[in-house]
């Protein structure tokens, strides 16, 4: 951490846009859990993107200077990408009406992970209020994309800051449960492609610690989260018709 060589957080956000975009675009162009190499290969590709966002909303709390600010930004971004995800994909806006799964974008989790990392750091609260508070964040989460597993690994991850092995370990630990779920319930061969999470690793082991020179890559991120799924959304229904169901959507 510190050096002036490696990757700086604007570098790794573009890596993580990048890999978002191509795994969105996929899920719209060919739905479903295609077994086509290429296709499999980019939503490998696109594993890059769930643990730089972790691992950058951890580091966002140590960095910043309001932690309110950041926490009401997040949970508002949640509820704007709420409608932008479920139309990228053809989910109902309410959710449960079809599935327990992936009912709304993974910053819904992300925002609830923050949250959860400011409390766990709290000395007012007792031990069991804080393991009854992450329970209750689990349930809420549950059906996000990602699940409760961002929010846990958003804890784990900056819970262990400093210690990068134990960061990645954790977040390979959820990762790994979140393809238990997968392999049970929803496709075997997409259960271990979750497990391309481990494909960040070597990514984030070169952050040098520095932001960047731009200011403006976390308003980017704000913009381009529901833009690039609400275009992906009109794609949808321009190759496959209005009501048609794509991608992620099919759990």
């Amino acid at each position: 951490m510190g050096s002036e060589q490696g990757l700086t957080g604007n570098q790794l956000k573009l890596i993580a846009i990048a890999a978002m975009t191509i795994d969105h675009l996929t899920w719209t162009l060919v739905p479903g859990y295609s077994r086509v190499w290429w296709v499999v290969m980019l939503h490998v590709a696109g594993r890059l993107t769930a643990p730089i966002m972790w691992f950058f909303i951890a580091e966002g709390y140590h960095y910043t200077h309001d932690y309110k600010k950041y926490a009401c930004r997040l949970f508002l971004l949640a509820v704007i990408s709420h409608f932008a995800y479920n139309f990228c994909f053809g989910i109902s806006f309410l959710p449960f009406r079809n599935s327990v799964f992936n009912q709304t974008g993974v910053v819904w989790s992300l925002a609830w992970g923050l949250v959860l990392l400011h409390l766990m750091e709290s000395k007012e609260l007792k031990g069991w209020q804080k393991t009854a508070i992450t329970v209750f964040v689990c349930i809420i989460t549950f059906p996000s994309d990602w699940s409760c597993i961002a929010a846990m690994a958003i804890v784990f991850i900056g819970g262990n800051r400093g210690n990068f092995k134990k960061q990645m370990t954790s977040m390979m630990i959820w990762t790994f449960f979140y393809a238990v779920v997968y392999f049970i319930f929803i496709d075997r061969v997409y259960a271990v492609i979750q497990l391309g999470t481990c494909l960040t690793i070597p990514l984030l082991r070169l952050y040098n610690g520095k932001r960047g020179t731009w200011r403006g890559m976390g308003k980017l991120f704000y913009v381009y989260y529901p833009a690039h799924l609400f275009l992906c959304g009109i794609l949808r229904i321009l190759i496959w018709g209005i009501g048609s169901v794509t991608g992620t959507a099919n759990f």
